[in-house]
């Protein structure tokens, strides 16, 4: 099982949101790192939910990788604001993976926190200026935020 880490905003969509819907397709993706990164997700793997441009920013909760490697519909609706003219049924450009809600964390562990006990190289949350709404989580690294979790 590998860990990763997922960024909304939870005034777009938030880790209540997929509590409440059920499985959902993290959809919307346009950046080629972040989405190299989703095409390398198993089903299992772990999910650090990220709720970024909010009042403390932070890691509120976890989800579950369901089904991989799925084509992103988004890039093909005109009417969506991720549509992408370049891609085609044939020849898509965008990929995505299903996830499911597993649990809320009792208290946000707030990005002051990350930055206190990560370095940027270690997490690249805490990197200035990253802006990745996907990313990888070493295993080292998401032990100590379950730990941080469960000392809270």
């Amino acid at each position: 099982m590998q860990y990763w880490l997922i960024k909304s905003e939870p005034s777009e969509y938030s880790l209540a949101d997929l509590a409440a819907t059920g499985p959902e397709l993290w959809d919307g993706v346009r950046n080629y790192q972040a989405r190299n990164f989703l095409q390398q997700m198993l089903k299992g793997d772990r999910l650090f939910f990220y709720h970024s441009n909010t009042k403390p920013p932070g890691i509120v909760g976890l989800a579950t990788v369901n089904q991989t490697n799925l084509v992103d519909p988004t890039q093909f609706n005109p009417e969506s604001k991720y549509f992408d003219p370049k891609a085609t049924p044939e020849k898509p450009r965008w990929y995505t993976v299903e996830v499911s809600y597993l649990e809320t964390f009792p208290q946000t562990i707030s990005l002051d926190q990350l930055k206190e006990n990560f370095s940027p190289e270690e997490f690249a949350v805490v990197r200035r200026g990253n802006r990745l709404s996907v990313m990888p989580v070493a295993s080292s690294i998401a032990e100590q935020l379950l730990a941080m979790v469960s000392r809270s």
